[in-house]
């Protein structure tokens, strides 16, 4: 009974890292794809909370020079995930209107 308890308390921990790793990985993964450093932090929160491990890992393939966040949405689109889609450009769309939750404090517009 306390050995199942510590395995429970050990994944709950574990779960937490993973998020901030899997997040981590976003951003650079976002800031790689072309967006700016200010739009991949406040993307990344939002991303890591609603997709999947598999749906994140469809954009690293995005990689490529700097982009806006439009051009960003419409490479997600050709992803061909629904789900991913939608995620992103609502994610984009608020952070860039600055309504998004997730470190709003450090959200900077990408200048075209």
């Amino acid at each position: 009974m306390v050995r199942s308890a510590v395995l429970l308390l050990a994944a709950l921990a574990s779960g937490g890292c993973v998020s901030k790793l899997a997040e981590g990985r976003v951003r650079s993964a976002l800031v790689e794809a072309g967006l700016s450093a200010g739009n991949a932090d406040c993307m990344a929160e939002r991303m890591t909370d609603r997709l999947t491990l598999g749906q994140l890992r469809k954009l690293e393939a995005l990689r490529g020079t700097k982009r806006s966040l439009s051009d960003f949405v419409a490479a997600v689109g050709r992803v061909g995930d629904a789900e991913v889609l939608s995620v992103t450009a609502s994610s984009a769309a608020l952070c860039a209107s600055g309504f998004a939750r997730e470190k709003a404090s450090g959200f900077a517009r990408e200048k075209d």
